[in-house]
């Protein structure tokens, strides 16, 4: 009896394991301690003083705050604040977490259970698939995978169509994409969403770079708008530059599953902070001027990254991003994850491989949203003039 009760545990101990979440392991390791760096995902920032500058709104007022518990679902302002920016969705329908990926969590526990399938969008962030994986099991994740035609990036409907069986329940993507900077068009999302009408699917849309379209590519509507069965992650950190600030949201207009959601709420962060509500509200007000500031930091990057690679060809391929904060580049090197830590020792310049991004160990993403991105690609240059 005893032997079965320890197998029974050790089940138990497997079943709640979750794979490393291998970005972020490489960012504790590197990110604060390399001067130039290549793969930030996130836009240029700024300090609280300057944010409530932009706003004209004095700095002494976040000092009157109190710091007694908030609002589960969020700041009623908040809420109706975040939702002027929605066709459909009213503040009723957004909740504010604790920090945006928080929201990956409270879907997948709320949304599925064991022998549940989900089909994710690959390459991905790590928790967008670990989560999910977590939760149904890693066998019960199919991936649709975007394909690199010609230097850009396309996604194929039927290879989706292909994936679904009569297990799936969920579909999770992540528009505009990282690390890839695809995104598609409103035609094809129209299609998309008829797939998933028809098999009667629930779509996760991550859409934390939303609204970071680059010079000629047409906008997609969130899919907050479009379909009733979306669950759709926002938040401050990549279009705005504010990670920091950890303000993320939820838009659900499933009033059924909300309220699921917000019961998992209360088991993890109960409430938003105050300070952080304070200061995405100030936000908001100036979120066309930080967009349009990190858009302008982005098309600018694009086009040193752009050319660079066209000066190296034999070392690297450019994928070109039409959206976002990010694009993905092929490292012609035995392993990218070696080559890194070479040029963080000898050079002092961090990539990131696309290993934790379920992409193998042949290609880097890089991160288009910081000012210094072009000073940290003059040294990985200079480098590479040395050891050529």
């Amino acid at each position: 009896m005893r032997s079965l009760l320890y197998l029974s545990w050790v089940k138990s101990v497997a079943m709640n394991e979750i794979q490393s979440f291998g970005t972020e392991l490489y960012f504790e390791q590197y990110e604060f301690n390399v001067q130039h760096q290549l793969c930030n995902s996130d836009c240029e920032t700024v300090s609280v003083a300057e944010l409530c500058q932009m706003a004209d709104i004095p700095v002494a007022a976040i000092g009157d705050l109190h710091l007694g518990y908030t609002e589960a679902p969020g700041n009623p302002d908040l809420r109706a604040a975040l939702a002027s920016a929605y066709a459909t969705a009213q503040a009723d329908d957004l909740m504010i977490l604790g920090t945006p990926i928080e929201g990956i969590y409270l879907t997948a526990r709320t949304l599925l259970a064991s022998g549940d399938e989900v089909i994710v969008l690959s390459p991905a962030y790590d928790a967008l698939i670990n989560m999910f994986a977590h939760v149904v099991g890693a066998d019960n994740v199919a991936r649709w995978r975007l394909t690199s035609t010609e230097g850009n990036w396309s996604l194929d409907l039927n290879a989706l169509e292909a994936l679904i069986t009569a297990k799936t329940k969920l579909v999770v993507v992540n528009f505009p994409h990282n690390p890839t900077g695809y995104l598609p068009s409103p035609e094809w999302q129209a299609e998309f969403i008829s797939i998933l009408r028809k098999h009667d699917l629930y779509l996760f849309q991550d859409e934390m770079y939303f609204g970071l379209n680059h010079q000629g590519t047409p906008s997609m509507a969130s899919a907050a708008d479009v379909y009733e069965k979306s669950i759709v992650l926002s938040g401050l950190s990549k279009t705005y530059g504010l990670p920091g600030l950890r303000s993320g949201w939820l838009v659900v207009q499933d009033k059924a599953l909300y309220q699921t959601l917000k019961n998992w709420k209360f088991y993890t962060s109960i409430c938003p902070p105050a300070p952080t509500e304070f200061l995405a509200q100030v936000a908001w007000q100036v979120r066309d001027q930080l967009k349009q500031r990190n858009l302008e930091i982005i098309e600018m990057n694009k086009r040193l990254a752009r050319d660079f690679c066209q000066r190296w060809p034999d070392l690297f391929t450019w994928h070109n991003p039409v959206a976002g904060s990010t694009a993905l580049v092929d490292v012609h090197v035995p392993s990218v994850t070696a080559y890194a830590d070479q040029l963080v020792r000898e050079a002092g310049v961090l990539i990131l491989p696309t290993t934790s991004l379920d992409y193998g160990d042949g290609a880097m993403r890089v991160g288009l949203g910081r000012k210094a991105f072009g000073a940290a690609l003059a040294e990985l240059e200079q480098y590479l003039k040395r050891h050529s």
